[in-house]
């Protein structure tokens, strides 16, 4: 059960409003394909989407992340349902018919969406009123992406998504390092594996910063950068031994802070990956330092 709590202050006196794991109805998961975005950080595109009669199967909701990564969404309509081993079933099929989900994407949102799938982080995202410990203990022995989401409904109003547990994939689900030769083809595992010296040692004090800001932070390795998150991105870090520096987007308004030349820069009109509106760039241990505050706010915004 969770132990989150919420009150409502009135008068300077707390009154606490209780929190409901009511059986999910079909209008709640459609509350959550019309906001996927603004939840998860996920782009929807199709509800009970059909695996084709030999399967017989509907993956209740799919859609695309912020990082290209194809997102099967679950919801567990009874604490008896194995919602997990049956979202398994749904990702192995997608991985077995990415054809068909590229045309999806195309159709939905646009050739440019299609051609920035990135299959090397497929998710399951399971959604539920309450988990068993049993569930919990599963994810952990499974080399999959796989979240569990427990929601609680507060009144007519309110809906509150709690992260509970999340397992993320290593090996064979992991970005192929596939040959590159030159810098500019180099994925970020390739980079990482090559680098050295204190270019090495400011990348890691980065990495041991942001994995401490909560136990609830995430860290997928994709193809040419390290997406930090909770339920969505709150920093995106490229490595650029060539130019001397890492590089840090995080989710924040650059119009309302002042810009810093070689330290901080508006990238909302400026193509890159990842995600996040401010570049931060990191050459010495001391703009590590500056940049903390800038990345922490991103990681309480989301």
């Amino acid at each position: 059960m969770s132990d989150l709590k919420l009150f409502q202050i009135n008068g300077g006196r707390a009154a606490e409003l209780q929190g409901e794991a009511v059986a999910l109805e079909r209008s709640l998961q459609t509350l959550m394909e019309n906001n996927l975005e603004a939840f998860l950080g996920v782009r929807f595109l199709e509800s009970e989407y059909s695996t084709g009669p030999k399967h017989g199967g509907r993956i209740d909701s799919l859609g695309i992340d912020e990082n290209g990564n194809p997102v099967i969404v679950e919801y567990k309509r009874a604490t008896n349902e194995n919602v997990i081993n049956q979202g398994l079933f749904y990702l192995d099929w997608l991985l077995d018919h990415q054809a068909d989900f590229e045309l999806l994407v195309q159709r939905k949102l646009g050739r440019e969406a299609a051609a920035d799938i990135d299959w090397s982080a497929p998710r399951l995202v399971c959604v539920a009123g309450n988990f068993t410990r049993y569930d919990e203990h599963a994810v952990k022995q499974m080399n999959r992406n796989i979240e569990l989401i427990r929601y609680r409904k507060f009144g007519d109003g309110l809906l509150l998504l709690e992260l509970v547990n999340a397992a993320t994939a290593s090996g064979a689900t992991a970005p192929k390092a596939a040959a590159a030769t030159s810098g500019a083809s180099k994925t970020i595992s390739q980079t990482l594996a090559e680098l050295d010296g204190s270019l090495r040692d400011l990348y890691e004090e980065l990495r041991a910063f942001v994995l401490a800001l909560g136990d609830d932070v995430q860290e997928k390795t994709l193809k040419y950068y390290v997406a930090f998150k909770r339920l969505k991105n709150f920093a995106c870090v490229e490595v650029h031994p060539g130019k001397g520096c890492v590089t840090a987007y995080v989710k924040a308004d650059p119009g309302a802070m002042p810009l810093e030349a070689g330290f901080t820069r508006d990238v909302r009109d400026v193509g890159h990956y990842g995600t996040g509106d401010l570049e931060i760039i990191l050459r010495t241990r001391t703009d590590l330092e500056r940049a903390q505050d800038l990345i922490r706010g991103s990681y309480e915004a989301n």
